[in-house]
């Protein structure tokens, strides 16, 4: 039975040292029953969106030289992994990788979402079996499976933010229960998925990998989920952005849900919903420093993390204000009308504020979100809309905790309750 599922991001395996220090992560633990779900290498799903929008919006050359870029940046990982001792065989899968992904990357005429599924996914396939092969190089026998036949979507699914279907899905993951045979370790790909007829690939969302490491969790009954991470577990902050942050030590699901929601990078939002349905401890640990404590979420009730506030920006947000043109009331007709062309649009609010005349909210930038967002609503609704915003949120604000980061700003919506304040800024 396959006990502990042990999450790698793109950090954990960025260059050739990065992935020896995971297969020193995993020697110490491979007789504990682990599964391992890997992300693409270093930054290689932006560099994927790169190479598809270079096909797509320009001509099949500039495509092709940001595709090379790619290889080569894999190919800098498998020489400094193996050297001249790569197999040939191994040489003609990661080729093989490359071949298809180069063939799905013509078909332009496409839906964009539905070709990001297709394409994307190369990183994490590419990645993991580059993993697989030096594990196995070090005498950690490795299983390798992809995870597009074991998260299967629902029939309806949105590309490039699926949801699983549990029932195919646990019925497809439970097998790997009486299949397991000890000290093999388990080794899939985060962030994708694929359709209940195998025909077609698709993503979880960005940064799903942790999604997935909590479907497979659930789906084996699992005893514990650790995210390994470049920080010393879950901090109260960004350490890029604020100084003087902390660790919080142990906090319970809710806690987990609410940084999630708000935007604390460490988690993804819909990681700890599986987990928390059959009690299944999350770890956050440092793969730079594993000795080091790291931070437990369970079903315990912790209260100690309300002494410690924390600070959560997200970049990149665009403000939407819609007001009715009759000037009826922002009642809830007039809302169910709103979200419900948000939910088919899969537009995310992350935050919502309305008034007798108006709802406004922020989610994520997109253009062609928001260009549908007002083709959908204009014949009603008035739309107004700010970009390039950020959104900045306390949870267990204390008294002027917020001054020293909006100090000087323009503060365009300000709202709070009794835990939590945020602010839209310019």
């Amino acid at each position: 039975m396959i006990r502990k599922i042990y999450k790698f991001g793109g950090a954990s395996v960025k260059d050739a040292d990065a992935v020896r220090n995971l297969a020193d992560i995993v020697s110490q633990h491979k007789d504990e029953d682990i599964m391992l779900v890997v992300s693409a290498m270093g930054k290689t799903t932006n560099m994927l969106e790169k190479v598809l929008a270079d096909f797509r919006e320009h001509d099949g050359q500039l495509g092709m030289e940001a595709l090379h870029e790619v290889i080569a940046y894999h190919d800098g990982i498998i020489n400094g992994l193996f050297g001249e001792d790569a197999n040939s065989d191994f040489g003609e899968n990661i080729a093989g990788l490359f071949i298809e992904l180069w063939e799905k990357l013509q078909k332009t005429d496409e839906p964009y979402d539905y070709q990001y599924d297709q394409t994307v996914c190369y990183g994490e396939l590419i990645s993991t079996s580059i993993i697989h092969e030096y594990l196995n190089k070090c005498d950690i026998p490795t299983r390798w499976l992809d995870a597009r036949k074991y998260v299967i979507a629902e029939d309806d699914t949105h590309y490039r933010a699926a949801n699983p279907d549990w029932d195919e899905t646990r019925l497809k993951i439970s097998k790997l229960n009486d299949e397991h045979i000890r000290g093999i370790v388990c080794l899939t790909q985060g962030f994708i998925g694929g359709t209940a007829d195998g025909k077609h690939s698709v993503t979880l969302g960005r940064e799903g990998s942790d999604f997935t490491a909590a479907i497979f969790a659930n789906c084996l009954d699992a005893e514990e989920v650790t995210i390994w991470k470049d920080v010393d577990g879950l901090l109260n902050a960004d350490p890029k952005r604020f100084a003087d942050t902390v660790q919080l030590p142990h906090i319970p699901y809710s806690e987990a849900i609410e940084l999630a929601f708000y935007g604390a990078t460490v988690i993804h939002p819909k990681t700890i919903k599986p987990l928390q349905n059959k009690g299944i401890t999350l770890k956050v640990q440092s793969f730079l420093n594993p000795d080091h404590e790291p931070t437990v979420i369970d079903g315990a009730h912790h209260r100690n993390d309300e002494n410690i506030p924390s600070f959560i920006v997200k970049d990149n947000q665009t403000l939407v204000s819609i007001s009715p043109r009759d000037y009826s009331f922002m009642d809830e007709r007039n809302l169910k009308t709103i979200f419900a062309v948000c939910a088919d649009l899969n537009i995310h609010a992350n935050m919502i504020q309305t008034s007798a005349l108006m709802l406004s909210f922020c989610f994520d930038s997109d253009k062609t979100k928001l260009k549908q967002l007002m083709a959908n609503l204009k014949e009603d609704f008035s739309i107004k809309y700010n970009d390039g915003l950020q959104l900045f949120t306390i949870r267990h604000y204390t008294d002027d905790s917020e001054q020293d980061f909006i100090k000087g700003r323009k503060i365009l919506i300000k709202q709070g309750s009794r835990s939590t304040l945020q602010f839209v800024l310019s």
